[in-house]
């Protein structure tokens, strides 16, 4: 997760021409020309859909930050650097509605979502593109709409289970093209969700099986993308049957399990470590954001709040956290490959460990291991034992064949399910999932300690177990109500 620049409006959709592989991020933006010019060709228009997943890429959201803000809330990371540019608050869980970071997040998200309000509007009506490819674009909007606005209720308003008529956030899905149009007043959580699920049944309908290299299917949202994030979305609802009718759809009845579409197939990768060491290509990926950044800058100038913990260790495993489990402490199992320890007895993540240029780390949005455990929990949440623990075992088993769960971590409901979400927490470390599992499960978000000290835990009932309303927003928006 480095630093980039979004691409311009006008170039043709880079994701689908593998001469432009080594220039993904390398180009201008364009922001003042004519709305008619911006979509009067197949090739603009594409640039458009360019232009989605470029603001994914943003250093603020899936480019890092975000994903380092959900570890940096959870509990496996100690921070070692105070600096407020560092995220020392956020660690801290202290941030402000002023926070830059707070603002940042919001702002990048719904960027993003008027710019595939504006995209969906267009394709209504283009005539330059054949009605397959709208459909293929819209749905590529709708999905990059809806992965955004999981995005903002995660993290603006309070857990579903927990109070779903509550407050979430302005559900956006008109175009705004001209200033004043800001006002507009926060929708229910359940709302937002079902916006979610329609955008990604709608999605998944049209958009297409596969593309045409294998570049194209780990950074491009297909049908099989959609699936995946509905099964996490309905796992957040604890809507247990959801998950597992969408899991069904992409994950084989027996081991080993997979699925095979057209030219595509999604399975867990046989060795572990080339989901992050490897082409960032593998059958594992099912959304991954790609980076190719030029060789001529210099390693500070591209370097951010990111996952480049081992040559700058901003935040390290906490000791108390999921780092001292047996399965990253033996060389029995591959994860524990990820893990390094430096000179000062600290225990550092290297899932994102490339530190010189051409920093070609990918970032896993969704992966077809979660895929696994969610249909793991959901079939345990509605007693199917031996498939779940079957599920779980397809994940344990891939990196460490031999191991066999104990007597008693499988044999109950209950202890299934705390094996089941022990489990992602060693498998899913680092990659910003971890957050979504303690507020999901309306769990206290544990104390932690690190180099600049101890962070308080947060209860369900405080306020800053979310983040607040941004400034930004409440200054420009008459209709917002803040968070209490």
């Amino acid at each position: 997760m480095k630093k980039f620049i979004l691409s311009s409006l006008t170039v043709l959709l880079v994701f689908a021409v593998s001469s432009c592989e080594k220039d993904l991020l390398d180009t201008t933006p364009k922001t003042s020309i004519p709305e008619a010019d911006a979509y009067s060709t197949p090739g603009k228009m594409a640039a458009q859909v360019n232009y989605l997943y470029k603001l994914l890429q943003n250093q603020s959201l899936y480019g890092g930050r975000f994903i380092v803000f959900n570890e940096q809330r959870a509990d496996e990371f100690g921070q070692s650097d105070g600096n407020a540019a560092a995220g020392s608050a956020v660690w801290n869980q202290n941030v402000a509605s002023t926070n830059d970071f707070v603002n940042n997040v919001w702002s990048v998200c719904y960027t993003a979502i008027n710019a595939s309000n504006i995209l969906i509007d267009k394709l209504n009506t283009t005539t330059v593109l054949s009605d397959q490819v709208a459909k293929n674009y819209r749905a590529e909007a709708q999905f990059v709409r809806a992965l955004c606005y999981l995005s903002l209720v995660q993290t603006y308003a309070k857990p579903y289970t927990l109070d779903k008529n509550g407050l979430g956030v302005p559900l956006r899905l008109a175009p705004i093209t001209t200033a004043g149009n800001n006002d507009l007043a926060r929708s229910s959580i359940d709302a937002i969700y079902k916006q979610i699920i329609t955008d990604l049944d709608q999605a998944e309908t049209n958009l297409p099986v596969n593309y045409s290299s294998s570049l194209l299917n780990v950074s491009r949202a297909k049908k099989s993308t959609a699936i995946a994030l509905k099964t996490r979305v309905y796992l957040i609802q604890q809507n247990y049957d959801k998950v597992i009718k969408e899991a069904q759809k992409i994950v084989s009845l027996t081991a080993p399990y997979q699925y095979s579409s057209g030219s595509l197939t999604h399975q867990l990768e046989p060795n572990f470590t080339a989901i992050f060491t490897g082409s960032y290509m593998g059958n594992e990926a099912l959304l991954s954001i790609p980076f190719a950044n030029s060789t001529t800058e210099t390693p500070a100038s591209q370097s951010s709040l990111a996952f480049n913990y081992v040559g700058q260790p901003i935040i390290v495993l906490a000791a108390d956290g999921i780092a001292k489990d047996p399965a990253l402490n033996t060389t029995a199992d591959a994860r524990t490959t990820l893990i390094a320890t430096n000179s000062a007895n600290q225990k550092l993540l290297k899932k994102f460990n490339i530190i010189t240029a051409p920093f070609r780390d990918y970032v896993p949005v969704l992966r077809y291991a979660e895929v696994l455990l969610n249909y793991a929990e959901a079939k345990a949440k509605n007693n199917d034992l031996s498939t779940a623990t079957n599920l779980l075992k397809a994940v344990r088993n891939r990196s460490n064949p031999a191991y066999v769960f104990p007597a008693g971590t499988v044999d109950s409901q209950t202890a299934l399910i705390a094996t089941i979400l022990n489990e992602r927490r060693i498998e899913f470390v680092g990659e910003g999932i971890r957050l979504m599992d303690l507020q999901r499960n309306l769990l206290t978000i544990p104390s932690k300690k690190g180099a600049i000290g101890t962070a308080p835990l947060v209860l369900i009932t405080s306020s800053n177990y979310i983040w607040p309303i941004p400034s930004g927003e409440i200054s420009t928006n008459k209709l917002i109500v803040p968070n209490p």
